[in-house]
């Protein structure tokens, strides 16, 4: 009977565990895995740290954004409370000056009813533009003149205007005292209404107050001569000499 031989080699036992210093594709591929988990890592905590920057810093400026929306706020409501207080003033002093305005305007209806009204002068008295005039025939001093025309509703004849000065000129017959003196201040000339004198009509060197000579003593009141210019015709005397005077009044 042929004999078969059989040839047994003994097989190498196998290392579950396979080599850590194994090369080849399979240990570049699990490297390669590894630098990319890595890589997303670091990538992940680089997002999420620009996400932490990125929202404290949008915090921050929201914050300032409401301060400063806040600031302009205040602003303008306080610009808006200067303006309602400027047009309440306004308002204010619209109203002052539309009751000035219809208080005037009355004013002005009552004194063109009146101008309407035919005006009269008492006996003696002659009538020129819108005043009673009195030529007295009694002579007395400055003083006495002036409370004898109180005495009748009137008081001394203030001259104001070229044409009332024409009047008197006019009707003058003789020297006549008026309403113009300066016995409070020397110099200072002012009329019987206390109003200051602006128009005056002085004979030539005068006044001189009698030129320091003491036979005309001070001379602080003012009479009209007449025989003269109408615009020279004022002359400053003592008020104590003796004259007839001017009375006026409104008629």
């Amino acid at each position: 009977m042929e004999e078969i031989y059989v040839n047994v080699e003994h097989a190498k036992p196998v290392n579950p565990r396979p080599s850590t210093s194994q090369t080849g594709p399979r240990s570049s591929e699990r490297r390669f895995h590894g630098s990319v988990v890595l890589c997303m890592g670091l990538l992940s905590v680089f997002l999420l740290a620009g996400l932490i920057g990125l929202g404290v810093h949008y915090y921050g400026s929201v914050q300032d954004s409401f301060a400063e929306l806040s600031s302009i706020r205040a602003n303008l409501t306080e610009r808006l409370q200067a303006s309602n207080d400027k047009l309440a003033a306004v308002s204010d002093e619209r109203d002052l000056l539309n009751a000035s305005l219809t208080k005037r305007t009355q004013e002005l209806d009552r004194l063109k009813g009146l101008s309407k009204q035919k005006k009269t002068c008492p006996t003696g008295w002659g009538l020129f533009g819108c005043a009673c005039y009195l030529f007295s025939n009694k002579s007395d001093s400055w003083g006495k003149g002036r409370q004898d025309c109180r005495d009748k509703g009137a008081d001394l004849v203030v001259i104001d205007s070229r044409e009332e000065q024409e009047f008197i000129t006019r009707n003058a017959k003789i020297d006549t005292w008026i309403g113009l003196n300066d016995r409070d201040n020397e110099g200072t000339w002012k009329w019987t209404d206390d109003t200051p004198l602006t128009l005056a009509y002085w004979c030539k060197g005068q006044p001189d107050n009698g030129g320091g000579d003491p036979q005309w003593g001070e001379e602080d009141c003012v009479h009209f001569k007449t025989g003269l210019k109408s615009e020279e015709s004022w002359n400053d005397r003592r008020c104590d000499d003796r004259l007839q005077w001017i009375c006026e009044k409104v008629a």
